[in-house]
């Protein structure tokens, strides 16, 4: 490592290959190769000994609302991307909705990243949008690096973001599949959740049943339907139907190329401790049960469900109301989602390799970012988070760096602090403190 121009150590570091003790060199911003403990510092490059924190990959956080430009008093580039930095996540794909305009033309992704540049505090990668008119939008935004594309079967809850029929799914999925692109979707059945019982108001069991599973299901069945006659490439975002998991498994084994995605919330927190008139648990897919929660730990231990993101969605405090009929459905959870989930996790036998597989080599690979990001491993960016796994801390809403501090986890205790977290080695947060934005803007690979 004679070129090394910094030396990252911890005892535990956690590689492809297993967590052991191991220096790691780090030059132009990549990782040049990963050394047993007491390897000699080379002259002249800064040396870092985190003791017995643990040095795991930057997080990757493929599923962000940040709605900048347009919405930006909900969620804003500079406070997103700090509240990312904070939770240890170094790179981020923001969602095409909820900013104005959604990123569903070359044009509007270029007010997008031009409005990024400057604040990104990690590095951000944008997904285009599949909209009833736009499927001649599709290869050019491709084209332009997009990592691929969101639709909604359901209504999305912004009408400047329409949902697909059936009819319009397939031809935007033909159309992605000619240039091999990635569908992710969200995967909710209009007709049956026009069927379900809609009575608003306050009562939290009201709105679970305003959501069945068997929406979820059945949109999940017609994608699955899709992606096998066109051969297509599919995703599905936020699951929170165990219903599902049978469905996915199969498709799975039938060669599908489907891969599925569950959020934290949706594994830590349960329909049974939601208070009515709590908005801030509210989210589309619904917090569900919690028998329905272990199912899902299940299907993410055996490989049904490929990863875990945040699907942070935030929205400004007002319109969290307590009738969960008209409360805006999102949860904030970039700063907390390391923590919470590795809560939970370690409750259930899983240990860190589980939890940096599911949110950063997995997601990486999702994005085609695998050969960048999400390993620490040489030729990999040098994104670091330290992490004192045994170390507790009580979520205080005041101390989020989201542009609205509203949670769900509010009160919660936590274990795990992100110490520090690094972007192409340099620290970019440590402490509660934070440098300049030094996030880069991505493109999908060619």
């Amino acid at each position: 490592m004679s070129d090394a121009e910094l030396v990252l150590r911890s005892t535990r570091v956690i590689t492809p290959e297993g967590t052991r003790a191991a220096s790691v060199a780090v030059a132009a911003g990549k990782i040049t190769a990963v050394l047993p403990y007491d390897a000699e510092v080379p002259p002249g490059a800064r040396s870092h000994d985190v003791g017995d924190d643990v040095l795991l990959p930057g997080l990757v956080d493929t599923h962000v609302h940040v709605n900048d430009p347009g919405r930006t008093e909900w969620e804003g580039f500079w406070t997103a991307t700090r509240a990312a930095a904070a939770g240890g996540i170094t790179t981020l794909i923001d969602m095409p909705l909820n900013s104005l305009p959604p990123t569903t033309t070359v044009d509007h992704l270029r007010t997008k990243r031009d409005v990024a540049r400057s604040r990104a505090h990690v590095d951000v990668g944008f997904w285009g949008g599949a909209l009833p008119g736009n499927v001649e939008d599709l290869r050019p935004l491709h084209d332009a690096g997009v990592f691929g594309f969101k639709a909604f079967l359901s209504p999305s809850g912004v009408e400047e973001f329409p949902e697909l029929d059936q009819d319009q799914l397939a031809r935007s999925l033909n159309e992605i599949a000619g240039f091999g692109g990635l569908l992710i979707v969200h995967a909710e059945d209009p007709l049956r959740l026009a069927a379900a019982p809609q009575k608003g108001g306050r009562k939290y069991a009201d709105f679970l049943a305003s959501r069945p599973r068997d929406a979820e299901d059945a949109a999940v069945r017609n994608l699955v339907a899709q992606a096998a006659r066109l051969d297509a490439r599919v995703h599905v975002l936020h699951l929170s139907s165990s219903d599902a998991l049978p469905l996915i498994a199969a498709a799975k084994a039938d060669g599908v190329r489907i891969t599925v995605e569950t959020c934290p919330h949706y594994l830590t927190l349960t329909a049974e401790e939601v208070p009515d008139g709590a908005g801030e648990f509210k989210c589309c897919p619904p917090i569900r049960e919690a028998a329905n929660q272990d199912l899902l730990w299940q299907a993410l231990a055996d490989g049904t469900i490929d990863c875990v993101v945040t699907d942070h969605s935030p929205s400004t405090a007002d319109l969290k109301t307590d009738d969960f009929a008209t409360a805006w459905g999102g949860i904030s959870g970039l700063q907390l989602s390391l923590s919470a989930v590795w809560t939970e996790a370690r409750g259930r036998g899983h240990d860190l390799e589980d939890v940096v597989r599911w949110m950063s080599s997995r997601t990486a690979r999702l994005a085609g970012l695998g050969d960048r990001k999400g390993a620490i491993a040489a030729g990999h960016d040098a994104d670091f988070a330290v992490f004192a796994p045994d170390e507790t801390f009580t979520v205080d809403p005041a101390a989020l760096q989201h542009r609205n501090r509203v949670t769900a986890y509010a009160g919660k205790t936590l274990s795990g602090v992100v110490k520090s977290t690094w972007l192409r080695g340099e620290r970019v947060f440590s402490e509660g403190g934070f440098t300049e934005p030094a996030g880069q803007l991505l493109v999908r690979h060619p």
